[in-house]
């Protein structure tokens, strides 16, 4: 079975972005105590972006599942 290649700079990303949305979701925790608006609007950011880095990482699996599925 021939070894499957993974695009390296897309897991990177997908990677990243996951790392980048943790620290946002932090950050809206630590918000949370200046008030709840503040606290609502930090939230509803970082759901969009935990929304995209999903988004980047299942690239990332259906890559992988069509390179096993060849």
């Amino acid at each position: 079975m021939p070894q499957q290649q993974i695009d390296i700079n897309q897991l990177n990303q997908a990677k990243a972005n996951v790392t980048l949305k943790q620290t946002l979701l932090s950050q809206a925790i630590e918000k949370s105590s200046s008030g709840p608006t503040l606290a609502q609007e930090a939230i509803k950011q970082a759901a969009q972006e935990i929304a995209q880095a999903q988004s980047s990482v299942n690239q990332v699996y259906n890559t992988v599942q069509a390179q096993q599925a060849e």
